[in-house]
């Protein structure tokens, strides 16, 4: 079983880990309502997309 020879560095760890961070979700506007909504996905607040109502929500 290999075993290392000497001790990781802060540096050394740290830099291998430096993709790990969080992003922030990428946010557009809804094209019939204007709120800020995920990619690709239908609008919550009025049901909407692409341009087509494809879920019919009550409190528009």
């Amino acid at each position: 079983m290999a075993v290392p020879q000497d001790r990781t560095s802060k540096r050394k760890k740290n830099t291998r880990r430096s993709h790990h961070a969080l992003k922030a979700p990428s946010l557009v506007k809804c094209g019939n309502c204007q709120e800020a909504i995920l990619l690709h996905r239908v609008c919550p607040k009025c049901g909407h997309f692409k341009g087509k109502e494809v879920v019919q929500v009550e409190n528009y």
